[in-house]
């Protein structure tokens, strides 16, 4: 049965249809994609997350009982969905700069935001940078944690080996049964989760993209986090120095991000709680939309 806080996976999902409209803006000499819902109430940004996320995709289900409350811009990220083709290096320094130049094209002074995966950490580095933008945060297990990852050495070495990340997109477009077996681990029901069909499609559509557009498997920005005997950036004294309202929310089943470096990371910032939802994997988005939203509507509207 269909959970009623969901739309019914069975019905033809046409592009867009939890949104309003969407805007097509240039954004420093790149195309970026604004879906837009909700006609009132403080603004906020939704940031997806890295690979085979989109806008359409992973706030499909939580855009609803946001907008109710919310004004929302929910971008597709540059080489993500509508907002392609992208030359250039796509790193840490040039989305803390897409952003301020994004509220700006926005009209917007400031901003909610709520990220998840390399999305939370785009805008975790955005709140530390421009805190004067930020109302307050909603970090969804996010990526840029840690000083070290599992066989670090040998992840940053197939991320600077030409040609392996664009071999994988190839792989992911050409057998698209492995992005299903891939799903059903990554999200806590497997292919029980209500709208499955919908998620695959789309994670589908978004590997034949990055084949024909000749993208990475990784974004640039997962690749620049990355060093060869540690992280590059999201020290814990560095998250001393936020000035923003943060909600850090965990999947208890997350294979990438673990509870103890996000309670770690809510100890060292001044303002912050920690949230763990159970059962949710990574993609907390699809696993427990219902409860996500009720939580970034409750911290929302306390800051």
């Amino acid at each position: 049965m269909t959970a009623p806080d969901r739309p019914d996976p069975t019905t033809p999902d046409p592009a867009g249809t939890v949104f309003d409209e969407h805007l097509d803006l240039t954004v420093l000499g790149g195309p970026v994609r604004v879906h837009t819902a909700g006609r009132r109430g403080t603004p906020v940004l939704l940031l997806h997350g890295a690979m085979l996320d989109t806008a359409e995709g992973i706030w499909h289900d939580v855009v609803p009982a946001l907008a109710a409350r919310h004004r929302l811009h929910v971008i597709d990220m540059p080489r993500h969905g509508a907002s392609r083709p992208w030359s250039g290096w796509l790193g840490d320094a040039f989305y803390t700069r897409f952003l301020a130049a994004l509220l700006d094209a926005l009209g917007l002074e400031r901003v909610a935001i709520m990220g998840l995966s390399m999305g939370g950490g785009v805008g975790l580095r955005f709140a530390l940078a421009h805190p004067e933008r930020v109302r307050a945060l909603v970090a969804v297990n996010p990526g840029g944690l840690g000083e070290k990852r599992p066989l670090h050495l040998l992840t940053w070495l197939s991320s600077r080996t030409p040609g392996l990340l664009r071999a994988t997109t190839w792989y992911m477009a050409r057998f698209p049964g492995s992005l299903a077996a891939s799903l059903r681990t990554h999200l806590a029901a497997g292919e029980e989760t209500d709208g499955f069909a919908r998620i695959l499609r789309l994670a589908t559509q978004e590997a034949e993209a990055k084949h024909r557009h000749h993208e990475k498997a990784l974004d640039d920005w997962q690749v620049d986090w990355m060093g060869p005997r540690r992280t590059r950036f999201g020290r814990l004294e560095e998250l001393a120095e936020l000035r923003v309202p943060t909600l850090w929310v965990h999947g208890d089943r997350d294979p990438l991000i673990s509870r103890e470096e996000m309670i770690a990371a809510d100890a060292a910032c001044p303002d912050s709680r920690f949230v763990e939802l159970s059962p949710a994997g990574h993609l907390v988005p699809y696993d427990q939309p219902a409860r996500l939203a009720e939580l970034a509507l409750e911290h929302f509207a306390s800051c």
